[in-house]
């Protein structure tokens, strides 16, 4: 399999999963201010969707240091994404 096609292949599971982990975000989120009528349903999920869309873009420490300090860059070939780590992030997920 091509460098690219898998390449392809990874960046779409991982929109794919941070799409549909925002749901359970926005979920856990928004009950509070929702169940106290603090803020109409409406403008809950709205900010939620919102400032989940911003830290998106905002916030990569995380990622930087898996980057960094967690994971051997050298170790993930095609073969290691293909066999271990989108089967096990597939099976997590759902």
């Amino acid at each position: 399999m091509d460098g690219d096609v898998v390449l392809v292949i990874v960046v779409a599971t991982a929109l794919v999963f941070d799409f549909t982990n925002g749901f359970h975000d926005t979920a856990n989120v928004v009950a509070t201010s929702i169940s106290t009528h603090a803020l109409s349903p409406r403008v809950a999920v709205g900010m939620a969707a919102l400032f989940n869309f911003a830290g998106a873009f905002i916030s990569i420490e995380v990622a930087a240091t898996i980057a960094s300090d967690v994971v051997d860059a050298a170790a993930i070939t095609p073969t290691v994404m293909r066999k271990v780590v989108m089967p096990y992030s597939a099976a997590w997920r759902w």
